[in-house]
């Protein structure tokens, strides 16, 4: 039943003006992705440049907050562009994505990461010496940053596995 529904939306979607518009035109779709391909590198970046520092392997000389800093609120305004890019890269080929199983992943995969990044930013935020206190959060830090990358990276290869695994 959802399947039904969700075919008649793309279907419907795909008639929409705006999609014609972006289905003919050559150039939008590979601008898209190319806008959505670098936002996704300046996120993954930013992330994983803070985790590093977490299991301090990066940046041992500047302090976590300032680390965080300069990096994390950069995720947020890109994430925005990711969302538009995103939705028109959907609105284009609709069936691409919202008939693919590996999409949902990536979306489910993605969720996890911005709440596991507003955490990590909150808790900056809130106490710099956060986790830096003792061992244990020591070890919770790095637990999360190792969540964190991994998700990061399960981001990027789900996003380029909704190629391989398109719906019929």
């Amino acid at each position: 039943m959802i399947d039904a529904g969700l075919s008649e939306f793309c279907k419907w979607l795909a008639a929409t003006p705006l999609s014609h518009t972006i289905q003919a035109a050559g150039w939008i779709i590979p601008a898209l992705q190319t806008i959505h391909i670098l936002s996704v590198a300046v996120v993954f970046s930013s992330a994983i440049l803070v985790d590093l520092r977490i299991w301090q392997l990066l940046g041992r000389d500047v302090p976590l907050p300032e680390i965080a800093r300069r990096f994390l609120p950069a995720i947020w305004p890109i994430l925005l562009i990711l969302l538009i890019t995103g939705s028109l890269l959907i609105t284009g080929e609709p069936r691409r994505s919202l008939l693919n199983s590996t999409f949902y992943l990536k979306m489910a995969l993605l969720a996890i990461a911005i709440l596991l990044t507003a955490g990590l930013q909150r808790s900056i935020s809130s106490s710099p010496n956060f986790w830096d206190r003792d061992r244990t959060r020591r070890i919770a830090g790095q637990f999360a940053a190792t969540v964190s990358i991994l998700v990061w990276c399960g981001i990027l290869f789900a996003g380029r596995w909704i190629a391989y695994t398109q719906a019929g």
